[in-house]
C-alpha cells in the first residue's frame, strides 16, 4: 500500500510567533508528539529572523527537549542574551499550552568572505539514485516525519565496520510559503543521528536523547543533507551518539547528543 502524501509543511503558521505542526512533524514515539527535528529547525529559523543580520550565521546551536513535544500549536519566544556585532547568543523557546517544551541557545558569528580555510573535507559518497534499497523502509514509513524525508542510505545500520549513513532529504518546507535555508534542512535532519545509528533493538530498548548540539561549519548546499553517525554505549545506561552532516563537497556541522538507555517496560 502507497504511503499517503506529506503535508505541505512541517508548520503552518497560525498567528504571529504561533505555528501549527502538521503530521510531518509527528514523532515514531506517539501519534501526539512531534519528531526533535523539525522544532530544532523552527527555533533556528525564528533566531535568523530575530537577529536579522546577514553578516552574521549561526555557529552553534544547542537544544533542549524538556519532555514529549505535544503535535499542537505553539509560540515561539526569542530573546537576546549576549549582545555583539561579532559575536552574538540568542535563545528561543516553542511554549504549547504556555508551557515550555523545547529551548534553544545559539551562538551567532560574524563571517567574512575570503578568509583563511582548511582543504576540503572528504566529500559525502555519491546519491543512490532513486529505487536504490532503502534499508530503512518500513520504520520510516510509520510515521510522519519518516515518511516527510526521502532516505537513501549509503552504509548499512546495524554494527559493521562503517557508521550507519544517509543521504536525506525534507520533502516538504520548514513553514508554509517560507523559503527553507540550507542550515534549517540540515537542523531538520540532525536530530535523526541517534536513529540512523540505534545500536538497540528500538522494541525492546529505549535510546532517549533529551537534546542535541549542532555545530556548523558552513552553509550547506543543496536539498540533501548526508549524515554519518556513530551511537556508544557506556554500559551503566547513557551513550553518546556523534555525527557528521555534509553536502557533496564535504563536511558542513557536526551533531553529538547525549542518550539514555533503558529496557522498554
Amino acid at each position: 500500500m502507497a504511503s499517503p502524501p506529506p503535508p505541505a509543511a512541517f508548520y503552518l503558521t497560525a498567528g504571529p510567533g504561533r505555528y501549527l505542526p502538521t503530521a510531518a512533524a509527528q514523532s515514531p514515539w506517539g501519534p501526539d508528539t512531534q519528531h526533535g527535528g523539525p522544532p530544532t529547525a523552527l527555533l533556528a529559523a525564528a533566531i535568523t529572523d530575530h537577529v536579522a543580520d546577514p553578516g552574521l550565521r549561526l555557529g552553534r546551536v544547542s537544544v533542549d527537549f524538556l519532555g514529549p513535544i505535544p503535535l499542537a500549536e505553539g509560540e515561539v519566544r526569542v530573546r537576546t542574551l549576549r549582545p555583539g556585532r561579532r559575536i552574538r547568543l540568542v535563545e528561543a523557546e516553542l511554549r504549547c499550552a504556555d508551557t515550555p517544551v523545547v529551548v534553544a541557545r545559539a551562538w551567532l558569528l560574524a563571517v567574512r568572505p575570503g578568509g583563511p580555510a582548511t582543504p576540503p573535507h572528504a566529500a559525502a559518497p555519491p546519491l543512490p539514485p532513486p529505487g536504490a534499497p532503502e534499508g530503512l523502509g518500513a520504520f520510516m514509513d510509520a510515521f510522519g516525519y519518516g515518511r516527510a524525508h526521502e532516505w537513501r542510505p549509503t552504509a548499512p545500520a546495524g554494527d559493521g565496520p562503517l557508521p550507519p549513513a544517509v543521504w536525506a532529504r525534507p520533502r516538504v518546507p520548514l513553514v508554509a510559503g517560507r523559503p527553507t535555508s540550507g542550515v534549517e534542512r540540515l537542523l531538520t535532519v540532525a536530530d535523526s543521528a541517534n536513529g540512523v545509528s540505534l545500536r538497540l533493538p528500538p522494541t525492546e530498548w529505549l535510546s532517549v536523547p533529551p537534546g542535541l548540539t549542532v555545530t556548523v561549519l558552513r552553509e550547506p548546499a543543496g536539498e540533501w543533507v548526508h549524515l554519518r553517525a556513530r551511537t556508544h554505549l557506556s554500559g551503566d545506561g547513557t551513550g553518546l551518539c556523534e555525527g557528521e552532516l555534509a553536502d557533496a563537497d564535504g563536511l558542513a556541522a557536526t551533531v553529538s547528543q547525549p542518550l539514555l538507555v533503558a529496557p522498554r517496560g
